[in-house]
């Protein structure tokens, strides 16, 4: 087995080295760095108009980090009369470490499909949800909260841009390096990659073992071509590590 990783930034690192001290090569190619996003000087104000019981969304925890950040250096403090949400564990134990508030999420489907299952999101009207996200971001769960009544308030926590490489050099290293599963985390990710390898290797891209995290991620390859898929159950490095070890 020999693994690519396009996972971005630190977390990306690690899960690499988690697969190498488990006897698993592994490559790290991250296709985009993420930095701060253009809207955060909004997002005090934001903040501040909220009504009382109102929700805040943090969609992944780089929103989280950048959003924590922001108010740390504005002086502003998260309100204690607001609802706050995140779309996975991971995303919410961190928002609950920087907040000290609770903070929810759908602990069987961490996704924006479980966050809008949850029994606090079905009635929206009157309710005004803040989401902290990252350019380019899924507007289903917006949409979905708009139609049950919600105002949506939208702050672009983080941006992703793009990594300058020669591709062909890069694949060209994967293919002599025997990768033949890759490890994609997110919509954005799938199609970065889509764009990064040249269309004649998507051939040899579409015979590699994909591991995703959602069964969104997985009917989305699919539909690009993708046949052999995996569905890690969480999104975390230690789910994703023990699904690529146990994956034949």
């Amino acid at each position: 087995m020999a693994v690519l990783i396009t996972r971005p930034d630190e977390r990306g690192k690690q899960l690499v080295e988690m697969l190498i001290q488990s006897g698993v090569f592994a490559i790290h190619l991250p296709l985009f760095t993420i930095e701060s996003g253009r809207e955060l000087n909004d997002l005090p104000n934001k903040l501040s108009q909220l009504k009382v019981g109102d929700y805040v969304f943090a969609v992944s925890p780089h929103a989280v980090t950048f959003a924590v950040q922001t108010l740390r250096h504005t002086g502003f403090s998260w309100r204690q009369d607001l609802n706050y949400f995140a779309v996975g564990q991971r995303s919410a134990e961190s928002f609950t470490a920087q907040i000290e508030r609770p903070v929810f999420y759908p602990n069987q489907q961490e996704t924006s499909e479980g966050l809008l299952n949850l029994p606090v999101m079905q009635q929206l009207a009157d309710k005004t949800i803040l989401i902290l996200r990252g350019n380019g971001g899924r507007e289903f769960f917006a949409e979905q909260a708009e139609l049950r009544g919600a105002k949506v308030e939208i702050v672009e926590c983080y941006q992703r841009i793009p990594i300058d490489y020669n591709n062909a050099e890069q694949i060209s290293i994967c293919k002599r390096a025997g990768i033949n599963r890759i490890v994609v985390t997110s919509a954005e990710i799938l199609q970065y990659l889509m764009d990064f390898v040249p269309e004649n290797e998507h051939n040899w891209l579409k015979n590699c073992q994909l591991i995703t995290i959602s069964r969104r991620i997985a009917n989305l390859a699919m539909a690009q071509g993708w046949t052999n898929i995996v569905i890690s159950p969480k999104a975390d490095n230690h789910s994703l590590l023990q699904t690529l070890l146990s994956t034949n």
